[in-house]
Protein backbone atom coordinates (compact mmCIF):
# COMPACT_ATOMS: atom_id res chain seq x y z
CA UNK A 1 0.00 0.00 0.00
CA UNK A 2 2.81 1.74 0.84
CA UNK A 3 3.64 2.19 -2.74
CA UNK A 4 0.78 4.00 -4.28
CA UNK A 5 1.15 6.40 -1.99
CA UNK A 6 4.36 7.29 -3.52
CA UNK A 7 2.93 7.45 -6.74
CA UNK A 8 2.79 10.92 -8.91
CA UNK A 9 -0.67 11.65 -10.59
CA UNK A 10 -0.60 14.25 -12.92
CA UNK A 11 -3.95 15.94 -14.48
CA UNK A 12 -5.67 14.94 -17.32
CA UNK A 13 -4.66 16.41 -20.61
CA UNK A 14 -7.38 17.85 -22.77
CA UNK A 15 -7.60 17.25 -26.56
CA UNK A 16 -6.84 20.85 -28.44
CA UNK A 17 -9.96 22.65 -29.50
CA UNK A 18 -11.51 21.64 -33.18
CA UNK A 19 -10.15 24.63 -35.32
CA UNK A 20 -12.22 26.97 -36.80
CA UNK A 21 -11.56 25.63 -40.47
CA UNK A 22 -13.57 23.55 -42.44
CA UNK A 23 -16.65 24.68 -40.65
CA UNK A 24 -18.96 21.70 -39.67
CA UNK A 25 -21.43 20.49 -42.28
CA UNK A 26 -24.54 22.63 -40.94
CA UNK A 27 -22.48 25.74 -41.56
CA UNK A 28 -22.06 24.81 -45.04
CA UNK A 29 -25.53 24.24 -45.25
CA UNK A 30 -26.40 27.42 -43.91
CA UNK A 31 -24.01 29.14 -46.11
CA UNK A 32 -25.63 27.41 -49.35
CA UNK A 33 -29.40 28.51 -48.28
CA UNK A 34 -28.03 31.90 -48.09
CA UNK A 35 -26.33 32.17 -51.15
CA UNK A 36 -29.36 30.58 -52.88
CA UNK A 37 -31.93 32.83 -51.19
CA UNK A 38 -29.75 36.05 -52.48
CA UNK A 39 -29.44 34.46 -56.20
CA UNK A 40 -33.27 33.77 -56.27
CA UNK A 41 -34.23 37.23 -54.61
CA UNK A 42 -31.51 38.83 -57.30
CA UNK A 43 -33.23 37.04 -60.15
CA UNK A 44 -36.73 37.89 -59.02
CA UNK A 45 -35.86 41.68 -59.12
CA UNK A 46 -34.06 41.17 -62.56
CA UNK A 47 -37.37 39.21 -63.61
CA UNK A 48 -39.41 42.05 -62.82
CA UNK A 49 -37.42 44.70 -64.14
CA UNK A 50 -37.36 42.64 -67.81
CA UNK A 51 -41.20 42.39 -67.52
CA UNK A 52 -41.96 45.89 -66.27
CA UNK A 53 -39.83 46.78 -69.52
CA UNK A 54 -41.83 45.00 -71.52
CA UNK A 55 -44.82 46.61 -70.60
CA UNK A 56 -43.36 50.19 -71.12
CA UNK A 57 -42.31 48.98 -74.59
CA UNK A 58 -45.68 47.66 -75.25
CA UNK A 59 -47.52 50.62 -74.29
CA UNK A 60 -44.91 52.89 -76.00
CA UNK A 61 -44.85 50.79 -79.14
CA UNK A 62 -48.83 51.43 -79.66
CA UNK A 63 -48.57 55.10 -79.09
CA UNK A 64 -45.90 55.11 -82.07
CA UNK A 65 -47.64 53.63 -84.18
CA UNK A 66 -50.71 55.73 -83.92
CA UNK A 67 -50.33 58.74 -86.89
CA UNK A 68 -51.56 61.38 -85.16
CA UNK A 69 -53.19 62.89 -81.50
CA UNK A 70 -56.48 61.54 -81.95
CA UNK A 71 -54.92 57.93 -82.82
CA UNK A 72 -52.79 58.42 -80.07
CA UNK A 73 -55.69 59.15 -77.63
CA UNK A 74 -57.56 56.03 -79.13
CA UNK A 75 -54.25 53.57 -78.20
CA UNK A 76 -54.00 54.70 -75.07
CA UNK A 77 -57.82 54.16 -74.31
CA UNK A 78 -57.26 50.71 -76.25
CA UNK A 79 -54.85 49.58 -73.82
CA UNK A 80 -56.16 51.21 -70.29
CA UNK A 81 -59.10 49.37 -71.62
CA UNK A 82 -57.12 45.97 -71.84
CA UNK A 83 -54.77 46.41 -68.59
CA UNK A 84 -58.25 47.16 -66.98
CA UNK A 85 -59.89 44.03 -67.88
CA UNK A 86 -57.51 42.33 -65.96
CA UNK A 87 -58.92 43.66 -62.56
CA UNK A 88 -62.54 44.05 -63.08
CA UNK A 89 -64.02 41.38 -65.39
CA UNK A 90 -66.24 44.61 -67.02
CA UNK A 91 -64.38 47.00 -66.28
CA UNK A 92 -63.59 47.34 -70.83
CA UNK A 93 -67.02 48.06 -71.10
CA UNK A 94 -67.95 51.06 -68.95
CA UNK A 95 -68.26 54.22 -69.93
CA UNK A 96 -68.06 58.23 -68.49
CA UNK A 97 -68.26 58.59 -64.89
CA UNK A 98 -67.34 55.29 -64.45
CA UNK A 99 -64.89 54.12 -66.78
CA UNK A 100 -62.91 57.11 -64.85
CA UNK A 101 -63.85 56.05 -61.48
CA UNK A 102 -62.10 52.60 -62.57
CA UNK A 103 -59.14 54.53 -63.77
CA UNK A 104 -58.81 56.63 -60.08
CA UNK A 105 -59.28 53.17 -57.96
CA UNK A 106 -56.90 52.76 -55.43
CA UNK A 107 -54.67 56.13 -56.90
CA UNK A 108 -53.77 59.56 -54.88
CA UNK A 109 -54.49 62.02 -56.56
CA UNK A 110 -56.46 61.02 -58.93
CA UNK A 111 -55.21 61.30 -62.38
CA UNK A 112 -58.35 61.52 -64.83
CA UNK A 113 -60.80 62.87 -62.48
CA UNK A 114 -60.11 66.29 -64.50
CA UNK A 115 -59.33 67.45 -67.86
CA UNK A 116 -56.86 63.94 -68.20
CA UNK A 117 -60.07 62.03 -68.15
CA UNK A 118 -61.85 64.32 -70.35
CA UNK A 119 -59.47 64.26 -73.10
CA UNK A 120 -59.11 60.63 -72.43
CA UNK A 121 -62.95 60.15 -72.84
CA UNK A 122 -63.75 62.23 -76.05
CA UNK A 123 -60.25 63.46 -77.28
CA UNK A 124 -60.22 60.49 -80.00
CA UNK A 125 -63.69 62.15 -81.40
CA UNK A 126 -62.14 65.96 -81.47
CA UNK A 127 -60.97 67.03 -85.27
CA UNK A 128 -57.62 68.48 -83.21
CA UNK A 129 -56.77 67.80 -79.97
CA UNK A 130 -53.99 69.46 -78.19
CA UNK A 131 -50.57 67.39 -78.33
CA UNK A 132 -49.46 68.54 -75.33
CA UNK A 133 -52.50 67.79 -73.48
CA UNK A 134 -52.19 64.04 -75.54
CA UNK A 135 -48.79 63.53 -74.19
CA UNK A 136 -50.22 64.86 -70.42
CA UNK A 137 -53.03 61.95 -71.07
CA UNK A 138 -50.10 59.71 -72.25
CA UNK A 139 -47.59 60.34 -69.20
CA UNK A 140 -50.65 59.54 -67.12
CA UNK A 141 -52.01 56.73 -68.70
CA UNK A 142 -48.50 55.02 -68.88
CA UNK A 143 -48.17 54.65 -65.18
CA UNK A 144 -51.90 53.23 -64.93
CA UNK A 145 -51.18 51.14 -67.12
CA UNK A 146 -47.91 49.81 -66.05
CA UNK A 147 -49.73 49.68 -62.73
CA UNK A 148 -52.50 47.40 -63.45
CA UNK A 149 -49.99 44.98 -66.00
CA UNK A 150 -47.69 44.45 -63.26
CA UNK A 151 -50.03 43.73 -60.57
CA UNK A 152 -51.34 40.34 -60.95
Amino acid sequence: MTGLATIVLRDIHQPPAPGWWPPAPGWWLLAGAILACGIAAWAWHAWRKKRRRRIERLFDTALADAPDAAARLAAISELLRRAARRHERHADRLQGEAWRRCLDKGVQPPRFSGHLGDLLLDGSFRPDPDPGEVEAVARAARLRFVEWMEVR
